[in-house]
């Protein structure tokens, strides 16, 4: 009986120590997945491009202005060409407009050298609009870019709405990316998204490079098992990387936590992509 009372005491104190270190710990701090995509085909004005991609803020849940001044510091370090948000800049919370007026200063001072670029994710309201524009970010929501260096070479970057709340056929509203790909190559293209799951839905061969967000990566992630809270949207494509045929498909983890104020084995970070031959 001592011998059960001992492992059930032990037991408990390992559980405890989990839930609160996936609560108080595992949400704390950003890192910086760097990434190397190759493309043979790069032409050299866009050798070493780098994108930064940010995701899932959340703000309002275990995100505030401390640590989005901190993700703003860490993604300056980076002297990033592009960088793209795909989405859920907000959350289940109401931020009122004072602490707006507080959020928008900050994101502005991201600094790219090229753009800043974003779409709308799932949670993402009126509030997102005006936000995302007075910090600089063009909202490229079903529809696309055609971005330069120093040449007439481009590569293109399109965006797609969340999918979750707007019935409007995901074909449809890619239609004038699709038109222009279909006369016109560029060197390079992208497409942002929010929820991965809907990749299926898409001609998405049309495509170098697709970014997504939304999975947070699971979330709670176990060794073997990998995330285990899944999203509408976001069930059958949940973790960081996947290949499909010639495309590449990577999915940020995010930045917040979205119902659950919980991290564990997954700490919110962004992505640094580097496109290189």
């Amino acid at each position: 009986m001592k011998h059960i009372i001992k492992f059930f005491s032990i037991l408990l104190v390992i559980i405890i120590s989990i839930i609160l270190y996936s609560r108080y710990i595992g949400i704390k701090g950003i890192n910086v997945n760097e990434t190397s995509i190759k493309y043979n085909e790069l032409l050299d004005d866009f050798y070493g491009l780098k994108i930064v991609h940010i995701s899932d803020i959340h703000y309002g849940r275990t995100i505030h202005i401390k640590e989005l001044k901190e993700l703003v510091h860490k993604i300056n370090l980076t002297k990033p060409d592009i960088v793209v948000f795909t989405g859920d800049l907000f959350t289940d919370i109401k931020i009122d407009a004072s602490e707006l007026d507080k959020i928008t200063p900050v994101l502005n001072e991201i600094d790219a050298s090229i753009g800043k670029y974003a779409i709308k994710g799932d949670n993402d309201n009126e509030q997102f609009d005006t936000v995302i524009s007075n910090a600089g970010f063009k909202d490229i929501s079903n529809s696309y870019e055609l971005i330069y260096t120093n040449s007439s070479n481009y590569i293109m970057l399109s965006g797609i709405s969340s999918n979750l709340k707007d019935k409007t056929d995901i074909n449809e509203k890619l239609k004038s990316s699709y038109e222009f790909l279909n006369t016109n190559k560029p060197n390079y293209s992208i497409l942002i998204m929010h929820e991965p799951d809907f990749i299926d839905n898409i001609d998405y061969s049309k495509y170098n490079l697709v970014l997504a967000g939304h999975s947070l990566n699971g979330q709670i992630r176990l060794p073997f098992i990998g995330g285990i809270i899944k999203q509408n949207g976001a069930k059958k494509y949940i973790d960081s990387n996947y290949t499909l045929k010639n495309t590449k498909l990577i999915i940020s983890n995010g930045i917040g936590t979205y119902k659950y104020s919980y991290r564990l084995f997954n700490k919110p970070s962004f992505n640094l992509y580097r496109i290189i031959k």
